[in-house]
């Protein structure tokens, strides 16, 4: 057994494939993935355990150029995960030529490409994927970074991950894991249950209602029927809460179709991933203009 250890972020625009690829690395469901840019709102970490030692990956909110408060809040999140990791994983999309959020990526990037930067270029299985493409963008911009640091992948089909982190452990100094071994995030109970629920509501709602709301979890309780842990049932009361109360009625659907529809997935991949039989009171209320209110913005983006 080695001691490897190190905390990789992983950086780039929305959309490119960066909680897929952080779940498919820890071979467990620990960033929530949708096709709505910007799903991601925290750093979140899944933990990778080999016989190498341990990588604990940073997944950032994807980057991008907006003035809004909220984005502004989400850029943070990034710019401090990359500060305090000792890797940075930058990953590309093969199927989208590079526009002003690579520039500004790679910008931000370069002092570290002779060093701790390694990149992936991602959606190889994607139509019109272009690695040659990509590579040479990656050359152009960040000359110091090596060939051997620049991996073609796909996270939806598995294909080049084990290269990539066979080298991101090779890059990784000696140190002691940080997290015991079967650990494969650190997530607390409260803060899955509300992602869970958040990402089957994004991917069942239109426009910009996906990032007008948020979960707020209210209460959790284990009730055990018998001695039999397996009869052992966890009740969850959590509310989806929108922006404006007119969009309450959205969630909701017509007669209550929407909003069932959104808890039943969430309580199924819930009872895949606790270890307890779910049951999900799931309900919908407003908070006026939340993505202004820097109370609220502290508590959904802290994980402190």
């Amino acid at each position: 057994m080695e001691n490897k250890s190190a905390f990789v972020a992983v950086v780039g625009r929305p959309s490119v494939g960066k909680s897929t690829l952080v779940n498919l690395l820890c071979g467990q469901k620990v960033a929530i993935v949708s096709a709505v840019p910007q799903t991601t709102r925290n750093a979140i970490r899944g933990i990778v355990n080999r016989p190498q030692g341990q990588l604990v990956f940073v997944d950032t909110p994807g980057r991008h150029a907006s003035e809004k408060k909220l984005n502004k809040k989400l850029m943070e999140v990034s710019d401090r995960a990359v500060q305090e990791a000792e890797l940075v994983l930058y990953l590309l999309d093969a199927s989208r030529v590079p526009g002003a959020e690579e520039e500004a990526i790679t910008c931000s990037l370069a002092p570290l490409a002779g060093k701790t930067l390694i990149a992936a270029v991602n959606k190889m299985d994607a139509k019109g994927a272009d690695f040659e493409a990509a590579r040479s963008f990656l050359k152009r911009k960040l000359p110091d970074l090596p060939d051997s640091r620049i991996f073609k992948i796909s996270a939806l089909k598995n294909e080049g991950a084990e290269e990539l982190l066979h080298c991101l452990f090779d890059m990784a100094g000696e140190g002691e894991s940080l997290y015991p071994g079967e650990y494969y995030t650190d997530q607390d109970l409260g803060f899955r249950i509300a992602e869970i629920i958040r990402e089957k509501a994004i991917n069942r709602l239109r426009e910009e209602l996906p990032h007008s709301l948020y979960v707020e979890v209210a209460d959790t309780e284990l009730h055990n029927d018998g001695e039999d842990p397996a009869k052992t049932r966890l009740w969850i009361r959590a509310f989806i809460i929108t922006e404006r109360e007119s969009q309450k009625g959205m969630v909701v659907g017509k007669s209550g179709e929407m909003i069932k529809a959104i808890r039943q997935a969430a309580q199924k991949d819930l009872n895949r991933i606790l270890d307890w039989k779910v049951e999900l009171d799931l309900r919908v209320k407003s908070s006026h203009d939340w993505r202004h209110n820097d109370k609220v913005l502290r508590r959904l983006i802290s994980r402190e």
